[in-house]
């Protein structure tokens, strides 16, 4: 029992020596999460950025760490490293609003691109392909293990605390779980990935058996439902040329479904081509890269349907991308005779990397120009503009009213003030750009849509424009008066608010039971429902957005007098005999002892 005491202790040791960096973003980003639920709003945007950049660290410090042991010189690339994440901590914004999905995708695409250098970096010299395979399969088999290990490990602490706490009667505070699942989830799973790494490179690389389990679950699940999926897709291409119709938006993503998949089944079953006993799997390696290739002209068909339409948006861009990726890949291995596994992941991160930082031609600033064009050819085609502005007294559908607001929306998320400013007065400039410094970019959508004075409302959208009723108090500034305080309830954040020793609770149940209750510490508690009811009741003759003096109610409750202020708050009700849904964005309650 001691020796293995004493060894497990020794592999610890060697994880923390070996892998240092690993391990500090993995428990940064643990207690960052943890500090997040326990922060101000008003501070979270800083532990969010913080949070983005220590998980992305896990995987480029581990890529970095693979790479020194191949080619030394570990401090110069973890220093390379850590400025790569400070400059990443830079880029994204210091306002929670500000981040959009410009930012998502940004995110999303370096998380993929740092897990592609895992699995590359240490083989970038020749003649070491069945070494990165095994090392990839190495990789793909402790990822799985972890994953067990953590969820049992995690499920374990945390019936262990539980019967601690009510056995013993110890009242422990929900806290407790919730932060041992954190530390457990990100540096617990980092932890024991990396236990099962044992000494690294060397190890991983290693020349080792086939899993047996692995060679089932490829060769007997996962490629027989390629086979059906493939089936499906070759199906309905006969369809489209039976019907001479183009194919629907979403069919790329079952063609890129079907590809990346397979390719991953070619991976998995790579060594296992070239076994006599298993002639089908070579079969099935060689004539995978043909049954994609007719695919690949459904996808292409598909995409420029939308993108000849509606212009490039990032993920269209993405789209396209992949499918060019997908057709190099395809002519890379069906011509080249010594094609080699590493070329996969090699040239996705590259394809990756340009969509990212290429100047002019990357993800975003296609975007942007397509939209831009698109929104000029609208306007022109229904001759909205006067005088280089847009002449919102003009008569416009729905649809085309729509879409100038959302790419108004579109293009205000990065930051193309300028261009639609010049597409404005000087009072509608100015309203734009308080908008967009305030992140508030929903708001300039609807007051797009609200501007055009004459809208011939189609029969499709008729039932849900005649029932949207929109508040919005004309002064957004709130005036405290002789109130001594001020609390704030968010749409999706109604946690308990603190003042002095009191605790005030906001139940929203507007659109249940035309409910909206301020409670005071459990025990007491005022409805504003019924008022916000009424409110509305005056303006049932009205729809869009209705400018109101004010939206606010007063009332007492225990010891203090409360007034409840919306700034804008919104009743959509879709046919008679549906329920009105009722909701809001922010609430503020001003508050003075009576």
């Amino acid at each position: 029992m001691k020796t293995k005491f004493q060894e497990t202790l020794n592999r610890a040791n060697e994880v923390i020596f070996r892998y240092p960096m690993v391990l500090v973003m993995a428990l940064l980003a643990s207690v960052a999460v943890i500090c997040i639920v326990e922060t101000e709003r008003s501070e979270i945007t800083s532990y969010i950025k913080f949070i983005i950049c220590s998980c992305l660290g896990i995987s480029l410090m581990f890529a970095l760490k693979m790479l020194s042991q191949r080619i030394g010189k570990e401090l110069l690339l973890q220093v390379s490293g850590i400025i790569f994440l400070i400059v990443f901590y830079c880029i994204l914004p210091d306002k929670k609003n500000n981040f959009t999905e410009v930012y998502a995708y940004t995110i999303a695409v370096t998380a993929l691109l740092s897990h592609l250098l895992v699995s590359f970096v240490p083989f970038l010299e020749k003649d070491r392909e069945l070494r990165f395979w095994q090392y990839n399969k190495n990789l793909f088999i402790n990822i799985f293990l972890t994953a067990i290990f953590t969820g049992v490990l995690t499920g374990g602490v945390e019936l262990a605390i539980l019967a601690v706490d009510k056995l013993f009667d110890f009242n422990f505070h929900d806290r407790i779980y919730r932060d041992t699942f954190f530390v457990l989830a990100i540096f617990g799973s980092s932890f024991i990935f990396l236990l099962f790494n044992d000494k690294g490179l060397n190890n991983l690389e290693k020349d080792g058996t086939y899993p047996v389990v692995l060679k089932f679950f490829t060769q007997f699940i996962l490629i027989p439902l390629l086979l059906i999926y493939v089936t499906i897709l070759y199906f309905y291409s006969v369809k489209i040329l039976i019907n001479w119709q183009l194919p629907r938006g979403w069919v790329s993503y079952l063609v890129l479904a079907y590809s990346i998949v397979g390719i991953l089944a070619l991976l998995l079953v790579h060594p296992l081509k070239e076994e006599n006993a298993k002639s089908w799997v070579r079969i099935f390696s060689k004539a995978f890269y043909y049954t994609i290739a007719p695919l690949i002209i459904l996808l292409f068909t598909a995409i420029f349907t939308r993108i000849l339409e509606y212009g490039y948006t990032e993920p269209r861009y993405f789209v396209l991308l992949l499918a060019l990726w997908l057709l190099i890949i395809v002519v890379y291995f069906i011509f080249n005779k010594k094609a080699t596994i590493k070329f996969i992941p090699v040239s996705l991160f590259l394809f990756g990397t340009f969509a990212l930082i290429f100047p002019y031609l990357n993800a975003f600033s296609v975007a942007k120009r397509s939209q831009k064009t698109e929104l000029m050819n609208i306007l022109n085609q229904y001759q909205l503009m006067s005088a280089g502005k847009i002449n919102f007294q003009q008569k416009v559908t729905d649809t085309v009213r729509n879409e100038i607001a959302d790419k108004f929306e579109f293009l205000a998320e990065r930051k193309q003030s300028k261009f639609l400013s010049s597409l404005l007065n000087e009072k509608d400039q100015a309203e734009l750009d308080d908008n967009i410094k305030n992140g508030t970019f929903y708001n300039i959508n609807y007051n797009i849509q609200n501007k055009f004075s004459e809208v011939d409302v189609t029969v499709k959208n008729r039932a849900y424009e005649m029932n949207r009723l929109v508040l919005v108090r004309e002064e957004q500034a709130v005036e405290l008066g002789n109130y001594q305080y001020l609390i704030s309830f968010h749409r999706y954040s109604r946690e308990t608010q603190k003042l002095n020793n009191d605790q005030f609770e906001l139940t929203d149940e507007l659109t249940e039971k035309s409910s909206l209750k301020l409670n005071l510490n459990s025990q007491e508690e005022i409805d504003f429902g019924p008022q916000i009811i009424k409110l509305f009741e005056k303006n049932k003759d009205k729809t869009g957005t209705v400018k109101v003096p004010e939206i606010a109610m007063e009332s007492d409750v225990g010891k203090y007098h409360v007034k409840i202020i919306f700034s804008e708050i919104t009743r959509e009700k879709y046919s008679d005999n549906d329920t009105a849904s009722i909701y809001y964005e922010n609430v503020y309650i001003l508050i003075k002892l009576k």
